[in-house]
């Protein structure tokens, strides 16, 4: 319709500089139009689209008064609408939706109209969630249903087929379908509102949600605009393409954004998600001393320091955010880890639990329960907690990982591999995925499948550094003993080669093995050192002396050391007993493991 304020935004940002393309040579103009789509954000009761632009803006330099974004121009029906749209406002603003959608029943501007539509979808929301809360343990979710929802999606597809929606309209009408789990419908929906109204974070936000891998990103037409460039970082964190996120953040940083926090933290999750933990702790420590009062993200901030055990920071952490606001997910989450990581699980546990009561779509505190009742042996209810995670978001590979760990204490190999499959598909390069898969063909006996594993995660950097001694040991069952040795010798070096001599038990099993096949092949000297070294650890101390005793025997016999056996390798000189230099060792033959 004319004078519609949504076409002419979409047509003014449209035109703007800063709307062509990735540009941000014109930064005044892009603060501009976050200033003024943060306001128009919060005129509809958005709060969190309203947040993101602010924040975003914050980054930027202030305007001077004369650049200042003008307030949106109003229509005859915004005139007509604006007591009914004020007073409801407050109403809403107060959480009263039912009494704000009853004063804006038959307000015809698309202000009003939205927050109606508005009013009535959180109206419903809200019943939905107490209803939950009130009725059921947090485990029995979705058996209740916004009953708004239905109606809604006729009133705004009738508006949407007459094309009387603006972007916002649009972004809500993508919402419902949504939560009527109209996947295809919601995901055209929302493209359309992105291309209407470019600048409302919200709607990028939810495609981000919807879209579960790469090939579906292919075949999205989005508009050509800066946003995009926010978009494609956020969603390349999501889909684990870490290296095309963190190239992006970098050039948003270096086309004006360096004091965005929002970009500082999606950095920091970005190094969460491959593991770089020291990189990631101290980007989170830089944040909160720019932001220090900052919620969102702080779970993912305790991860970090549980996974490090950094127990006096965990407990300052959970200290000081409950100072700020107790009652929040985050903050519940964060107290969750902080027991978990003292053992306390059943704790633990209910701060999770308290989480869900909080949000029930927040996926973190799905998946930490789901690792809680593991820990309490409770099977059933962490399968459930994990079904959980994966229904509010399938890319979260935890959640597969943790199904799978449960079905192996079930003894369900099939189940099993199904769930490390997908959680492998989401992460192919975490070894520890990797590693479980190959235990799982190994259980299977498909252990041709179980080599190609062990050798892969070896291949993609070993996280935990097993994944050589799994395929000696496959390599020793099958008899094939020189690849075995191949093997062990490899993983004994990438152990020592790590500097700190970490606490394997597996060392020793190794020492022993390459013991016993240098003693068959007759290389008394390399037998020798190894035997020595397996005195040094406690259960292979009486076999290393008794082989030192055999060899000694043998060589007082007259036995020589055999030249005919070809020697496949030796130990690194470090290794041997007296340090004296031998040969390195040749370079690996391992044509026969290759996947």
């Amino acid at each position: 319709p004319p004078g519609d304020p949504g076409a002419m935004a979409a047509a003014a940002a449209a035109m703007a500089p800063g709307g062509s393309g990735s540009d941000f040579s014109d930064l005044r103009e892009i603060k501009k139009q976050l200033l003024s789509v943060a306001e128009r954000s919060r005129e509809r009761g958005l709060q969190h689209s309203g947040k993101w632009a602010a924040e975003l803006a914050f980054a930027l330099e202030p305007l001077p008064l004369s650049e200042l974004p003008p307030p949106p121009a109003l229509t005859e029906e915004d005139a007509r609408d604006l007591d009914a749209y004020t007073l409801a406002k407050s109403y809403f603003d107060l959480k009263e939706y039912d009494r704000a959608a009853y004063f804006l029943r038959g307000c015809k501007s698309q202000k009003a109209y939205f927050l109606y539509m508005y009013s009535r979808y959180l109206s419903g929301e809200k019943k939905k969630d107490d209803e939950t809360v009130d009725s059921l343990g947090p485990l029995e979710k979705g058996q209740v249903k916004n009953e708004a929802l239905r109606e809604l999606r006729v009133e705004l597809s009738k508006k949407h087929k007459a094309r009387e929606l603006d972007g916002f309209g649009l972004y809500l009408y993508g919402v419902v379908l949504r939560k009527l789990d109209l996947v295809k419908e919601a995901i055209d929906v929302f493209v359309e509102a992105a291309h209407v109204l470019p600048l409302h974070w919200g709607a990028w936000l939810e495609l981000c949600n919807l879209i579960t891998d790469k090939e579906m990103l292919k075949f999205l037409s989005l508009p050509d605009t800066w946003m995009k460039e926010f978009f494609l970082a956020h969603i390349y964190t999501e889909l684990q393409l870490i290296e095309e996120a963190l190239q992006k953040y970098q050039s948003l940083i270096d086309a004006g954004f360096s004091k965005s926090t929002y970009i500082i933290s999606q950095i920091a999750v970005a190094y969460h998600n491959i593991r770089d933990i020291d990189k990631a702790l101290s980007i989170f420590n830089e944040l909160r001393k720019q932001d220090p009062y900052r919620i969102e993200n702080m779970d993912t901030f305790s991860n970090l320091l549980y996974v490090r055990s950094m127990k006096p920071e965990l407990s300052y952490l959970a200290h000081n955010l409950c100072e700020i606001d107790k009652y929040r997910v985050e903050t519940c989450c964060v107290i969750g880890n902080y027991y978990s990581l003292r053992s306390q699980h059943e704790k633990a546990a209910l701060y999770f639990q308290r989480a869900l009561k909080l949000n029930p779509r927040y996926l973190g505190a799905w998946t930490l329960m789901g690792h809680e009742y593991m820990e309490m042996k409770n099977t059933s209810a962490a399968i459930q907690a994990y079904r959980h995670a994966i229904e509010v978001n399938k890319r979260d590979y935890r959640a597969w990982y943790g199904l799978g760990q449960t079905y192996e204490i079930l003894k369900m190999p099939f189940y099993c591999l199904y769930y490390y499959r997908r959680a492998h598909q989401l992460r192919p390069n975490d070894s520890r995925m990797l590693v479980a898969l190959g235990e799982c063909y190994e259980k299977l006996n498909q252990l041709v499948e179980a080599k190609k594993c062990y050798w892969r995660a070896y291949a993609v950097g070993d996280v935990e550094k097993m994944a050589l001694v799994k395929l000696s040991k496959l390599h020793e069952q099958l008899n094939e003993s020189e690849q075995a040795a191949q093997c062990y010798i490899k993983y004994i070096q990438d152990i020592y080669s790590c500097g700190e001599i970490v606490e394997h038990l597996e060392v020793s099993t190794a020492f022993r093995y390459l013991a016993q096949y240098y003693f068959k092949c007759k290389l008394w000297d390399e037998a020798s050192a190894c035997a020595q070294k397996c005195c040094a650890f406690n259960d292979t101390r009486e076999e290393g002396k008794a082989l030192l005793r055999q060899i000694l025997q043998l060589r007082n016999q007259g036995e020589t050391s055999s030249t005919d056996v070809p020697a496949p390798l030796f130990l690194p000189a470090s290794l041997s007993a007296n340090n004296t230099p031998t040969r390195r060792v040749s370079p690996l033959n391992l044509s026969s493991v290759t996947p």
